[in-house]
């Protein structure tokens, strides 16, 4: 804010943060979920291999839990004095 960044921008900085490593994990994690399907309908007696009502709603309680983790500090962030952040560094 001291270099001339408004709250708006300081929260979608943070919030562009904590999403981008929940686009990682999904993106590792997707493809694990499929492989791990296999083998466990394989295992286990009606099991689906692959269920995406079950899919999506992990990825919204995902994404949700991220939201609410992160607004917190990016609010706290955006609502810093900025001469105080540079009076303490």
């Amino acid at each position: 804010m001291a270099l001339g960044a408004n709250r708006f921008n300081i929260l979608r900085m943070v919030l562009k943060g904590a999403f981008m490593q929940v686009a990682i994990g999904l993106a590792i994690g997707i493809p694990l979920v499929f492989l791990s399907g296999r083998w466990l309908a394989s295992q286990l007696y009606g099991v689906a291999v692959y269920n995406p009502v079950i899919l999506l709603t992990a990825i919204a309680v995902l994404a949700g839990c991220a939201f609410v983790s992160s607004i917190l500090p990016a609010r706290r962030a955006a609502g810093t004095d900025p001469m105080k952040a540079l009076r303490t560094d």
